[in-house]
């Protein structure tokens, strides 16, 4: 990459100055006519350095730098001319993998992520895991790595116990024959929300559904074990629906009741080494090991795994499952970091040599400005019911509905929270996935309309003039190496946004299919270089790109 380059070119430069710095940053000012690219090295070594190792580097200039100038106190920037944007348009056109890199090559990584549990709903916290996930996993692809989507969830619990207790107690109303299993999982939906709430204000219902969790796990009640598998059944698939409109395959699904047996049998294989027994419970004490972690319970008094344990054998099962793991990634929510720390420190002791293949990724929560979401209490905007929404603001359209949410997710960094406007997520004309749909077919629709007029992309003749969507194209690979070094997807958005505004401005002005300009066939060839750095994009957010829209 041309950066590389410029790097070298600085350290050749400081080096005939007998300058020394350890680490050379280079970034793209934010103003297109200040450069391609600044480096900071002469505020680093003393401003007075600047007008010197720009006279310096101005002595032996790749023939891709136009010019070096010093711009302020300490800063150098750098400016490429037009044969190497012009040449950069031939490469993404010539190379079919514009923009992978080699970081992950060969290496095996496991992304776990949506994680939803059957007889709870597929709620909008799912669906951000969901992008956030499926965009990291196609990132590491693209970056050569070999990619196993996972998905863990959770068959056993007091979750469950509280749904069946509502199909019990009230089958007439959340169990209707005539349903088809993925409609009845809505149901099964809210007959876990009445036996959450009676949970809650019940001591005879808690009593109930606690001694139903117990046959749950241990599968002692022929009835209650047929309404368990009939309802396991009904959300799955209702799950599995969700996938295929979001683009997702998983290649693992690991299922908590497993995971409990093989986390409990390495507990106990380290009783009195990492855990140790208290009050008849199990527990971890990470604080002995690292100050900031904190003692969690394993197995309760009453015999029970927690979700640490299940953790625990579910990790441990994945470095079985696919031999040489080099990363185990999973992706949750920020309520989940703590107690993570603390299974990723208690398995370290067991396995050493998992302590640094192991990466948790956690994101914020979607909010939304007039209401409020809670699984328990029924107040919850379902996955469903978000991209039913948007949908119908869509004209119908899912790809694009998908698009919009996906989009309004990644367009930030993961750790925050997001807030969801539906007009704005669906805006043809803003900050949104629609946004970069429309500009990808718009620039599709007049590669094909060139076509029909027998005009077709060339290099014979070159305008002098470079335009800005010229400047930002050839940096897709930088920012696709950017977005998997740092497991965020939101570069990648951002940049896209950036790419299409500047295109979408260059077509509002400029008119690219014309018989009779002789650099149409070089607008032509641009035209079609941008819509393939965003259908590449798009791709990599997980986002339909629609040839016609």
């Amino acid at each position: 990459m041309i950066q590389e380059k410029i790097k070298k070119l600085i350290q050749d430069a400081l080096k005939n100055l007998g300058l020394e710095i350890k680490e050379i940053f280079l970034e793209h000012p934010v103003d297109l006519r200040m450069g391609d690219y600044s480096t900071n090295v002469a505020l680093r070594l003393g401003e007075n350095s600047a007008q010197k190792i720009a006279e310096e580097l101005n002595k032996n200039l790749p023939t891709e730098v136009e010019k070096v100038e010093v711009a302020g106190p300490g800063f150098i920037n750098f400016y490429l001319n037009k044969y190497f944007f012009q040449d950069s348009i031939k490469k993404i056109l010539d190379d079919e993998g514009f923009g992978k890199n080699q970081l992950h090559n060969n290496k095996k990584i496991m992304v776990e992520y949506t994680d939803p549990n059957p007889f709870k709903p597929f709620h909008v916290g799912h669906l951000m895991t969901n992008a956030i996930g499926e965009s990291i996993a196609r990132v590491l692809e693209y970056s050569g790595a070999k990619v196993f989507r996972a998905n863990y969830q959770g068959d056993i619990g007091l979750h469950v116990a509280k749904a069946l207790y509502g199909l019990v107690k009230k089958p007439e109303e959340y169990r209707l024959k005539n349903e088809t299993l993925q409609n009845q999982a809505f149901f099964i939906g809210k007959a876990y929300v009445y036996g959450a709430e009676a949970y809650q204000i019940d001591p005879e219902a808690k009593k109930e559904i606690d001694e139903m969790n117990k046959k749950i796990y241990n599968r002692s009640d022929p009835e209650l074990n047929d309404l368990y598998d009939w309802g396991f059944e009904a959300t799955m698939e209702a799950f599995e629906e969700i996938y295929k409109i979001l683009g997702t395959k998983f290649d693992y699904y690991f299922l908590e009741s497993k995971m409990a047996i093989l986390g409990e049998k390495l507990i106990r294989e380290n009783l009195g080494k990492v855990f140790e027994e208290s009050k008849n419970a199990i527990i971890f004490k990470a604080e002995k090991y690292e100050p900031t972690l904190h003692t969690r319970v394993f197995v309760t008094s009453e015999g029970l795994p927690t979700y640490e344990t299940k953790e625990l054998g579910l990790t441990e099962v994945k470095f079985e499952e696919v031999g040489d793991l080099h990363l185990s990634i999973v992706i949750t929510g920020n309520e989940q970091k703590e107690y993570m720390k603390v299974v990723a420190k208690a398995l370290s002791l067991i396995h050493p040599e998992h302590a640094s293949k192991m990466l948790h990724i956690t994101h914020g929560l979607i909010r939304f400005s007039d209401r409020k979401m809670s699984s328990r209490t029924g107040d919850v905007v379902t996955g469903e019911t978000l991209i039913e929404e948007v949908k119908n603001k869509t004209k119908g359209n899912v790809e694009v509905a998908v698009g919009a949410i996906k989009y309004a997710i990644l367009k930030q960094s993961t750790r925050g929270d997001i807030i969801f406007d539906l007009e704005k997520s669906i805006s043809p004309e803003g900050d949104s996935g629609p946004y970069l749909q429309y500009s990808y077919a718009r620039a599709k629709s007049v590669l094909v309309k060139a076509t029909k007029e027998n005009l077709f992309p060339n290099f014979n003749e070159l305008p002098a003039e470079v335009t800005e969507t010229e400047k930002l194209l050839y940096r897709f690979p930088e920012v696709v190496l950017r977005a998997a070094e740092e497991y965020e997807p939101h570069h990648i958005a951002n940049y896209l946004i950036d790419l299409a505004r500047a295109f979408n401005s260059y077509y509002g002005e400029t008119k690219i299919l014309d018989t009779k300009d002789i650099y149409s066939p070089y607008r032509l060839a641009f035209a079609s270089a941008y819509a393939k750095v965003l259908g590449k994009g798009l791709h990599l957010l997980g986002i339909e790109a629609p040839e016609r829209m």
